[in-house]
């Protein structure tokens, strides 16, 4: 009962159906047409629906291929939109134009943004600040545990967390929003009811169910085809004011995003990794081409342009909370799993992070060690020094 009741909730926030809107529908699944071919061709017709009642000679005179033309003017277009807006209603998903408000303004600024969305759960989610977090299918512990921890971090910090829930790095992402309790939002390149991976079922249903969405360019339907990942990867790096990468190889859809975000003028960030690595290659060499090298939230968070990092800070709290943080809970036992990793380092000698996944394992896991070492340089009871090692700080008495 409680879902039946969030899914009218859901669909109450999407915009009405208007025959405009049933246009831009059918041009969007009229073979032959890409998203530059549909927006310019409406921009210079006024309007979708007109595009649809228009006859065969002006139709052709937009450059329209002669397909697509016949298409249209049949009146197959009008026919697809009314079939695909019946599975819909079945579904329980929505769509939005490329000129309904709730559309993401970041996104319609890309040179080939989607004419359609396709649109599973919160719609009012893509008009937020998001990073996109992606990487390797194949990640190491190390990448799985910061693509977690990261994501976590700026979640809390407000920023939407945004992926494409494949296997590795972006399922940690999400997760790692997920572990925040707050919303995160998942771009496939296939269509929002055909999940893939398959494994990642309850991780979608537990994306819609705590308030996230799902968004594709992809009518209802579409199998997980080779090619519509790579088409997918420019509307994760174009909804998103910067790109995280923690792991990828050379030849990896990791660097088509990552070359995305660069042509659309988005920040691009990456975690640097062991040389002796593959899955390292990507961020490394991106870091060497002037990627922002970030260990930690706050790397990200001190590139945000400064209306959006004040508009965050203004609806966390985060300015104060942060100030009085330093100061309260100095002198309170440490939890167990804080305490294990402070009796492990050392003031005078400096442990690697490999080094310390070995000697906790069994007892913490990966993504508890991060979040650990994080909270205790947080804290300033350790620092970090390059290469990922990891030394205990000196009393402030001793400091001085």
């Amino acid at each position: 009962m409680g879902n039946d009741v969030q899914e009218l909730e859901l669909k109450a926030a999407y915009p009405a159906v208007t025959e405009e809107r049933l246009a831009w529908l059918g041009l969007a699944l009229t073979p032959g047409l890409g998203p530059r071919r549909i927006l310019r061709s409406i921009e210079k017709a006024g309007s979708a629906r007109r595009l649809l009642d228009m006859p065969l000679t002006e139709l052709e005179a937009l450059n329209l291929p002669a397909q697509a033309a016949q298409f249209v003017n049949s009146g197959m277009a009008r026919k697809v939109a009314d079939e695909e807006l019946e599975r819909m209603t079945q579904t329980g998903a929505g769509f939005l134009t490329h000129r309904d408000d709730a559309y993401p303004a970041r996104l319609q600024e890309i040179f080939d943004a989607p004419p359609v969305l396709w649109l599973r759960g919160d719609a009012s989610l893509l008009s937020r600040h998001s990073i996109a977090v992606v990487g390797t299918r194949h990640p190491t512990p190390y990448g799985t545990g910061m693509a977690e921890m990261l994501a976590r971090d700026l979640s809390v910090h407000g920023l939407l967390i945004v992926s494409g829930m494949a296997r590795g790095v972006d399922t940690a992402a999400h997760k790692g929003a997920l572990a925040a309790k707050k919303p995160t939002l998942a771009v496939w390149g296939t269509g929002v009811d055909v999940i893939y991976p398959k494994e990642n079922k309850a991780l979608a249903e537990q994306i819609i169910g705590t308030g996230g969405a799902i968004i594709s360019e992809m009518p209802l339907g579409t199998f997980p085809a080779p090619q519509n990942f790579p088409k997918r990867n420019r509307i994760l790096s174009g909804l998103s004011v910067g790109v995280l990468v923690v792991e990828g190889g050379e030849f990896s859809g990791t660097r088509v995003t990552a070359r995305c975000a660069i042509e659309q003028n988005r920040d691009v960030f990456a975690v640097p990794g062991n040389v002796t690595n593959k899955n390292a290659w990507g961020p490394n060499t991106l870091i060497k081409q002037g990627a922002k090298l970030t260990a930690t939230w706050e790397d990200v968070w001190e590139e945000l342009p400064t209306d959006v990092r004040l508009e965050l800070e203004s609806a966390q709290g985060i300015a104060s909370e942060g100030e009085s943080a330093a100061s309260l809970f100095v002198d309170k036992p440490l939890p167990p799993a804080e305490a294990s990793l402070l009796r492990l380092l050392r003031h005078d000698e400096a442990l690697q992070m490999e080094e310390i996944l070995e000697k906790l394992e069994g007892e913490m896991s990966s993504s508890e060690i991060f979040t650990t070492l994080f909270e205790l340089e947080l804290a300033g009871r350790i620092r970090q020094l390059p290469g990922k090692n990891y030394v205990k700080s000196f009393p402030a008495a001793l400091k001085d």
